[in-house]
């Protein structure tokens, strides 16, 4: 075990301490990711920033949230699909769709399933997406942008998956309802 450390804004180090403070007003409590994070204050930055910009990307809500949990899904990321399957609830996506990414199986609405397809292949091959599945993206009403948006995505979710495989962060009790592992 590496041991890393589950830092909070008042014992990381001091970069990292705004981002913390920041996070705590945001969420209500320092999520144990962005305490590990800390020990970076650039990958906290980072994962934060683009945290903040996928937020505004044009895809819609209930797609971001297909984008998380499927790439945490695809990456085997315990943390991931528990913390965004409590925010995808919160959100109102519906408890069927949470359910049937946690499974990796295919949703019934045409336009979530795309983005949950499109978002699998990028994932399992590593953005190597095949021109007929970009194809198939966009013709499932989505545009190039939106490609462009789940690449943002992805990128965020790798950042922090690998981080949660290499430092075992523990999960947050605000995420427990929603504990997954692989089947």
């Amino acid at each position: 075990m590496t041991g890393f450390t589950v830092y909070d804004e008042t014992n990381a180090p001091e970069a990292a301490r705004p981002q913390l403070e920041a996070a705590k007003r945001r969420m209500g409590f320092v999520t144990t990711l962005n305490g590990v994070m800390a020990e970076s204050p650039e990958l906290l930055a980072g994962y934060n920033a683009l945290a903040e910009l996928f937020a505004k990307s044009s895809l819609p809500g209930p797609a971001k949230h297909v984008v998380w949990i499927t790439a945490s899904v695809e990456n085997n990321c315990e943390y991931c699909v528990a913390a965004h399957s409590t925010l995808a609830l919160r959100s109102r996506v519906p408890a069927d769709v949470v359910r049937a990414l946690r499974d990796g199986k295919p949703l019934a609405a045409p336009a979530l399933e795309a983005v949950r397809r499109f978002t699998q292949a990028m994932v399992t091959r590593q953005g190597w997406v095949e021109e007929e599945e970009v194809e198939a993206f966009l013709a499932a009403g989505y545009t190039r942008r939106h490609v462009m948006d789940i690449v943002l995505g992805v990128g965020m979710k790798t950042l922090s998956n690998y981080t949660n495989h290499i430092a075992h962060t523990p999960l947050d009790p605000a995420w427990q309802d929603q504990r997954w592992s692989r089947a």
